[in-house]
């Protein structure tokens, strides 16, 4: 993993505090120097984690986000009364530290549901955090983000709005759980651009329904979910706002930023050989074609088939079929990359099962599927499932 460069005004850092077991690194800490504007998108889970009802709140008061401090290895979810007062202890010794005030803490979670979180590792973990923040601590803070992820996940972009530098960074973790039902992981977004706070949860809305929420695993969605963007300003610029002239790029990058991150998490799914986009077009709608990408996405029949290489677009007629989209058997086309294998919703005459055994052998295809009942389209990212997602699940 390359050096991360974070935007001004930023320090990160990641430590290993024993809530995971062989020394892994299990806490992150960010923290910008001047309050900055945040946005947030969380989980639709009606069963809500700790954190994310203290984040709900935070991302509403107006002083200003400080900072953002996570653990893994333990999602202090189910954890009644002792989880909300360990995450308002998590935020008050973070504020305390770097002068600030709790509400202005983000505090994050991610791991196992329904234990207690072991606050003799958490409290001086974070003072340890706090002695190691750096500009350059942006690697350790992505690592800590990790659970079942064999590798760490970041970006930075940089830009030039109203004349000056601006960067964009992304931090993102998610392997398993992950259903493209807002927001499947957690992931912070961090940039020294003065951004008009409206215009920031909009924007940071907008771009998680084409990237983060159309990607998929496993089909389950985690009671932790969390989308976290903080803007401090210190790039200088004039306030961005829906008028400014730079809106559409800074919008733009933002959105790209989040597709790359998506990307990355469906290529290091649980288990996961292949990433696999399905794209469907002819819906009746743009959600009835949404339904349809679903079906066949969260489908563990047509995954499975995917992992050992066959193409049994039966299963993909199965998924679509009993999907919430209309459809008309007589109408539908699935081609897996330039193969075509179903016309009218037959199979093909001139079907190649072996080229289609080819497009099945590659890291990455897509299967496009058309319902020829309207203009509706959509896609979705998802990936195949071995027997190692068992084993990752079973342990």
């Amino acid at each position: 993993m390359k050096k991360l460069i974070l935007p001004n005004g930023f320090m990160a850092s990641g430590i290993a505090a024993g809530i995971k077991p062989k020394k892994k690194k299990d806490m992150a800490l960010i923290v910008s120097e001047t309050p900055a504007v945040s946005a947030a998108v969380f989980t639709t889970n009606q069963v809500k984690a700790a954190p994310v009802k203290w984040d709900i709140q935070v991302v509403e008061q107006k002083a200003g986000a400080r900072a953002i401090v996570m653990n893994s290895g333990n999602a202090n979810a189910c954890t009644g009364l002792r989880g909300s007062g360990d995450t308002a202890t998590m935020a008050m010794r973070t504020a305390e530290k770097i002068h600030a005030k709790p509400e202005q803490i983000f505090v994050c979670s991610t791991g196992t549901i329904g234990k207690p979180m072991p606050m003799e590792k958490v409290s001086p973990g974070i003072e340890t955090l706090i002695a190691k923040l750096s500009p350059d601590g942006g690697k350790n803070a992505a690592e800590a983000m990790m659970t079942t992820d064999l590798v760490p996940k970041s970006l930075t972009v940089e830009i030039e709005i109203d004349g000056k530098p601006v960067r964009v960074t992304g931090l993102a973790k998610g392997s398993g759980m992950i259903e493209p039902n807002m927001a499947t992981m957690l992931a912070f977004i961090l940039t020294d651009a003065n951004v008009e706070k409206h215009a920031l949860q909009c924007a940071l809305r907008a771009a998680t329904d084409t990237t983060f929420n159309r990607i998929s695993v496993d089909g389950d969605q985690s009671t932790n979910d969390s989308v976290i963007a903080l803007a401090n300003g210190m790039a200088d610029n004039e306030v961005l706002t829906y008028q400014s002239e730079d809106w559409s790029l800074f919008f733009q990058t933002l959105e790209k930023l989040m597709l790359e991150l998506a990307m990355m998490i469906v290529r290091d799914g649980e288990g996961a050989t292949k990433m696999v986009t399905i794209k469907v077009i002819g819906g009746a709608s743009n959600g009835e074609a949404d339904e349809a990408a679903r079906a066949v996405a969260n489908s563990m029949l047509n995954k499975t088939a995917w992992a050992g290489k066959r193409p049994n677009w039966g299963r993909i007629m199965d998924a679509i079929g009993y999907s919430h989209a209309q459809v008309q058997e007589d109408r539908v086309d699935i081609t897996y990359d330039d193969v075509p294998l179903v016309r009218g919703g037959m199979a093909y005459a001139e079907a190649s099962v072996e080229d289609a055994v080819k497009v099945l052998s590659k890291d990455e295809f897509t299967i496009h599927i058309n319902l020829n009942l309207g203009c509706g389209e959509a896609v979705v990212y998802t990936c195949d499932c071995t027997e190692q997602y068992v084993r990752i699940n079973v342990e």
